[in-house]
């Protein structure tokens, strides 16, 4: 009789813990219905990520299984760029995905060099650290063959400046510029006939990935949806975009430099020595994502390098079955030859365009090469609050 009663016990002691753990798993359930979902962040964990430590300091993230499995040589490069006032941590989360989901062919690196303060000492200056750090991970991992961008906020405009610097014969003269100063014979191998034509750091570009990058500047006409369309924030913003560095003066088009155009018009084309549309051109995918609210601080057409009224009307637009927080999804399409601006439009006569019509030829040069626009919004919950941090995809989000 007492072990009857003992069973009996035990099976509602199973009972009452199987009941918890279904109430606990239903909570969590309810939970993730706040959280955003990206298709290529939802991933398992079957396998475990490692940080590798390098002798410079740097740290490179890659994944164990590729080592169990014998296939220790990587021979795809993705470089991930954080905003402004961010660090490497920002992309950590992500960057293990990736490692989860190609454990043998993929290398991720977080950048490192544009952290905190420093990413308020210009885009150019970024760009060129930015540069010089992808080189040296190349070096650290010669059988590597791909390489793709993923920029956040300013990120973004790194990483297009850091390509340009990569791409072609001005990858061979930074090599020349690096082993000048450090002694490496990187260039040697290069200078006996190494394929660097077409190709970014010597290797093939395969994507370009930018979320929430103000491609526009943050100039006037809703650019910083925080100052409400008021023209008179709006000018006084510009007026003080001192206050962030070399960086702000880039970002709001108040750089003079030798009476050049603002940095942003300029990389809106092929410009003097630096191919920046070249090496835009050169990838097998160009690929933004946009808020279509909620971001305070990168509007919806500079992010998705749109004009105004080609924004798509929030209402004929259907989210996306699979991932709730994509509005709208359009494909790459080659932009008609006749948009793109001319080098002249540029540096002749740009003292003469208006606020406007400096969006219009920075969108003109950019669209020229065909972008997959990826539009999002954060409906409900916290999240949309931080819209813009929220599409990096700090942490899981199930």
């Amino acid at each position: 009789m007492a072990t009857v009663e003992a069973e009996n016990a035990m099976k509602v002691g199973e009972d009452s813990i199987v009941v918890r753990n279904k109430r606990k798993s239903m909570r969590k359930q309810r939970k993730s219905m706040f959280l955003p979902r990206f298709g290529c962040f939802r991933l398992g964990d079957e396998s475990a990520t490692f940080d590798k430590k390098n002798q410079d300091g740097s740290t490179d993230m890659v994944s164990d299984r590729g080592v169990v499995d014998h296939h220790p040589h990587p021979t795809h490069l993705i470089v991930m760029v954080n905003g402004i006032i961010g660090s490497a941590e920002n992309w950590r989360y992500a960057a293990k995905q990736f490692l989860k989901a190609y454990p043998q062919d993929v290398l991720v690196h977080c950048s490192e060099r544009n952290t905190s303060t420093l990413t308020f000492d210009g885009v150019d200056v970024m760009g060129e650290r930015l540069a010089d750090e992808v080189i040296s991970v190349i070096e650290r991992y010669p059988y590597l063959r791909k390489i793709s961008f993923i920029g956040h906020s300013l990120g973004g405009l790194i990483a297009r400046y850091a390509i340009a610097l990569l791409y072609g014969e001005n990858y061979l003269n930074r090599l020349l510029k690096m082993s000048g100063e450090t002694g490496t014979n990187s260039c040697a191998e290069v200078l006996q006939g190494k394929d660097y034509i077409g190709k970014i750091a010597g290797l093939e570009p395969v994507n370009f990935i930018t979320f929430a990058t103000p491609h526009l500047g943050s100039r006037g006409h809703n650019q910083v949806p925080i100052f409400c369309g008021l023209h008179t924030l709006e000018i006084i913003a510009r007026q003080t975009s001192w206050f962030l560095g070399k960086t702000g003066r880039h970002l709001f088009l108040t750089d003079k430099d030798k009476e050049k155009p603002p940095l942003l018009l300029r990389m809106a084309n092929d410009c003097e020595d630096l191919p920046f549309l070249s090496a835009l051109r050169s990838f097998n995918r160009r690929v933004a994502y946009a808020n279509v609210r909620f971001d305070q601080l990168v509007g919806w057409y500079t992010s998705s390098l749109r004009h105004e009224n080609e924004l798509p009307k929030r209402r004929q637009v259907e989210r996306n079955d699979k991932y709730r927080h994509i509005l709208n999804v359009e494909t790459g399409v080659v932009a008609a030859p006749q948009r793109g601006s001319t080098l002249a439009s540029i540096m002749y006569g740009w003292k003469k365009l208006r606020t406007r019509e400096m969006m219009k030829e920075m969108i003109k040069g950019l669209t020229s090469v065909s972008w997959e626009r990826v539009d999002v919004k954060f409906g409900g919950g916290k999240y949309r609050f931080v819209a813009h941090n929220s599409i990096q995809v700090l942490s899981c989000h199930r």
